[in-house]
């Protein structure tokens, strides 16, 4: 019969649980990782489109008149843009009215036209509490992202031509060059 010592000494000796130890402990390691590399991923994707939306919309924002009419158009189409982004927490906050904010300045007659973008994003668990404890979120517990776009109508040669922004003015000029 085998006395104690002998059993926990073969215990010891036994490998045979050693890769669900390594598991149980390695596991948790790697899905925090993995959680902390895909939360900047989201809000990547998120800058991105919302980018590129208010970069289109500055350019749709130029052939607009200014009206009211006009300028709802054009948050619609900016609207439609991001569109592709998932309205998921993760990726944008869609409660009961959606957390786009959009802010239009400009139009076709204004040297520069201007279009901002914000959202909130919901951190990823475990990420919450970072966030939370580096102030990076706002007071409902969501990340806030923010872009803006700027582009002026008219490049710096045109605007210092000295003939204006008159279609007669410069037709004036070509004829007189002939």
């Amino acid at each position: 019969m085998a006395t104690s010592a002998s059993i926990l000494t073969q215990l010891i000796k036994d490998d045979n649980g050693q890769a669900t130890v390594e598991a149980a402990v390695s596991l948790p390691v790697i899905f925090v990782l993995l959680l902390m590399l895909i939360q900047p991923s989201i809000v990547l994707f998120d800058r991105t489109v919302m980018q590129q939306a208010a970069a289109e919309g500055c350019r749709v924002l130029m052939t607009s008149d200014g009206s009211n009419g006009s300028l709802k158009l054009c948050e619609d189409y900016i609207r439609r843009r991001l569109s592709a982004i998932p309205q998921q927490d993760n990726f944008h906050v869609h409660a009961e009215e959606c957390s786009w904010n959009i802010t239009l300045s400009g139009s076709s007659g204004s040297p520069e036209t201007a279009v901002v973008i914000s959202t909130e994003v919901k951190p990823l668990p475990l990420l919450d509490a970072a966030a939370a404890l580096l102030d990076a979120t706002n007071e409902r517990g969501n990340i806030v992202i923010e872009v803006e776009t700027r582009m002026t109508a008219q490049p710096a040669w045109f605007l210092n031509s000295g003939l204006g922004s008159g279609a007669a003015s410069w037709i004036g000029a070509w004829m007189n060059d002939k």
